[in-house]
């Protein structure tokens, strides 16, 4: 539902081809959405054949021909109806990469730590490019607001995290919350 509200969605601004709608959605909602190149390009084709868009094919000097989308009176509708049914709903997020926090304490401490500080590093680096984007004009700017503001709470927690698990008086147990990490 949510990945077809968000290609109806960019279309209502003006009619794109595919690869402007994929670099949008890559530069701007990277870190909070995820839709691979081949789905959105099986959406689009979804939604031209139930006539929620409409095409037409464009060829520029020596490149390969394109689809250029544009929503019609039902995508409209569509988008509109999915809109509602989007913002009445909750879904709590999806963290990638959450299970194996789960059994983290399959591994010795020594080798945990150097892993959460190479993820802390990606984070660090989504913040940056997150918040080094550009305004947008409307709701829109809403979404990458939230982006920003999850990215910083993973951040901070992360960070108390590898706080946690760093040896204290140079022993080998670490303390995480109530429970122990131990290499035996």
């Amino acid at each position: 539902m949510q990945r077809k509200l968000l290609l109806l969605g960019l279309l209502r601004n003006h009619e794109m081809h595919g690869y402007q709608i994929n670099e949008l959605i890559e530069m701007h909602l990277g870190t909070s959405v995820q839709l691979t190149k081949p789905t959105a390009y099986r959406l689009l084709d979804q939604m031209a054949e139930d006539g929620w868009i409409t095409y037409h094919e464009e060829k520029v000097g020596n490149r390969p021909t394109r689809r250029i989308y544009a929503i019609t009176e039902k995508g409209e509708v569509q988008f509109k109806e999915l809109l509602k049914a989007c913002l009445g709903d909750y879904r709590p997020a999806n963290y990638a990469g959450a299970v194996c926090l789960a059994f983290m304490d399959a591994l010795p401490p020594e080798e945990i730590l150097p892993l959460l500080e190479k993820r802390r590093s990606s984070l660090e680096n989504l913040l940056a490019v997150s918040t080094s984007d550009e305004s947008h004009h409307g709701s829109f700017q809403l979404v990458i607001e939230h982006e920003i503001r999850h990215l910083k709470t993973e951040l901070e927690w992360l960070t108390e995290i590898i706080t946690h698990l760093k040896p204290s008086d140079g022993g080998h147990e670490v303390r995480l919350g109530t429970h122990s990490l131990s290499h035996e």
